[in-house]
């Protein structure tokens, strides 16, 4: 069990076999292909087909429209179940619903456990770009099953090892009063993660929500800190929306870490030594190419991002071994 602390937006992350929602009156957001290999059969169930595309207004406004016809009341709850694009969506939609009704996060993806179904964050995509328009909103709980992890397609499971090593790399920057070297995990054992070796998996997934608890209790609304965590995202992002989706987004933030790693070196924030390490530990998780692109088709994407403002674009660097710092570019660089 971890604690969340955040005032009254407290909340529990448990481990656990059995799904149990604690809730009578519930509208589950489902994901079709968790909905298929489980054969899932509530009353109220809300259908969302996969792939990052499907987080859109018009899949969230047919969600507020289920909740309406079911007649979900203020005291009940939206109940996500599936990975991120699940969890974001459904969660803004109990942000908004009613004013806010409980939600709670059962991810079913790596990706979803080791961090976006913890820390609040809701959204839509829109056609400027990932994440434009959603809320704050924490979850009420957040229960992790790593048996939904054994079905995952090795795709699905890698693009959850992108977010994994982001933690690798920015451990340090997360202040958090444990240390873990999680990099150095990775590096040693990579062949049990990719088997998939359950006891492996739940000691990372416990080691990067315990650095995001630590992100997120220190600025839940990313004020400061919690911006380390945008590692790697402001080029995925870029290059999810210039490929429309068709890369994963672990593959994009993979790709994203390899841009930051070069552009840091080039700003002399950091040495070879640590790039060629860096790239030594990529290349065990084997993680899908990504096109690239030039910086004439990136910079109109960047602009939209949520993370730049008028004067430029902001990424996060690596400065030293597992720390990053913010670093902004003004528009012109490019």
């Amino acid at each position: 069990m971890i604690d969340i602390n955040l005032g009254e937006n407290s909340y529990k992350i448990g481990f656990t076999k059995d799904l149990e929602i604690p809730s009578k009156n519930f509208v589950a957001v489902i994901s079709e292909k968790v909905r298929q290999l489980y054969k899932f059969d509530f009353e109220n169930m809300f259908i969302l087909k996969d792939g990052e595309k499907e987080k859109n207004f018009k899949n969230y406004l047919k969600i507020l429209e289920f909740c309406s016809k079911r007649d979900l009341k203020r005291d009940g709850a939206i109940v996500a179940i599936g990975g991120g694009v699940v969890g974001d969506i459904a969660g803004f939609a109990a942000s908004t619903y009613l004013r806010g009704v409980d939600f709670i996060q059962i991810p079913t993806t790596l990706l979803a456990c080791v961090d976006s179904s913890v820390g609040g964050k809701t959204a839509v995509n829109t056609n400027f770009g990932k994440n434009l328009v959603g809320t704050f909103y924490q979850p009420k709980a957040v229960f992790i099953n790593t048996d939904f992890l054994k079905t995952l397609s090795d795709r699905d499971f890698k693009t959850g090892l992108g977010e994994v090593l982001k933690y690798g790399f920015i451990e340090k920057s997360c202040l958090c009063e444990e240390e873990f070297n999680l990099l150095n995990f990775l590096d040693n054992n990579s062949k049990k993660i990719l088997e998939r070796d359950e006891k492996t998996l739940e000691k990372i997934i416990e080691i990067c929500l315990k650095l995001k608890k630590s992100v997120v209790e220190k600025d839940e609304k990313e004020s400061g800190l919690r911006r380390v965590l945008n590692f790697g995202h402001t080029y995925a992002h870029a290059v999810e929306k210039l490929t429309n989706y068709k890369f994963t987004h672990g593959e994009c933030v993979a790709a994203g870490i390899e841009f930051a790693f070069e552009l840091a070196l080039k700003e002399n924030l950091i040495d070879k030594n640590y790039l060629f390490y860096m790239q030594e530990v990529m290349k065990k998780f084997d993680f899908k190419p990504v096109p690239k692109f030039s910086p004439k088709k990136l910079l109109p994407v960047m602009k939209y991002d949520k993370k730049s403002d008028p004067d430029g674009i902001n990424f996060i660097l690596p400065s030293d071994f597992l720390t990053v710092k913010e670093v902004k570019y003004p528009i012109t660089i490019f």
